[in-house]
């Protein structure tokens, strides 16, 4: 009962998942690219990177700043292409209609909410 399962990785497995740990990295260096705003969302869909080719777009857009979980759907749904979409899949004429809203989102400071505005000695 206390024997210790008898595991064999295969030198494919090993490959496998040296390749799958060297995915995940890339794609959190470019997630924490994309959060800083060292890189944009719409460069990320108009280049697509090959670490970038399985990612969902939801994924992408998420890791914006101020990019919640209605902003993305309100933009995927504007373009009609689902969330679950792999980047590497998209057309190059999705990829195109994708980036333009998000090069005009993405450029501009998020709004302020009215009680921000406001100067606090007045209060």
């Amino acid at each position: 009962m206390n024997e210790k399962a008898n595991v064999t990785t295969s030198p494919q497995a090993v490959r496998a998942l040296r390749q799958a740990n060297h995915v995940r990295h890339a794609r959190s260096v470019l997630k924490t690219q994309i959060a800083e705003g060292q890189i944009t969302a719409a460069e990320v869909t108009l280049t697509c990177p090959a670490e970038a080719n399985g990612m969902p777009i939801a994924q992408l857009l998420s890791n914006q700043r101020h990019w919640g979980k209605a902003r993305r759907t309100a933009c995927l749904a504007e373009v009609s292409v689902s969330e679950n979409k792999p980047l590497g899949s998209l057309t190059e004429r999705q990829r195109r209609i994708i980036a333009s809203p998000l090069s005009h989102v993405t450029a501009r400071a998020p709004a302020r909410s009215p009680w921000q505005t406001r100067d606090k000695k007045a209060l």
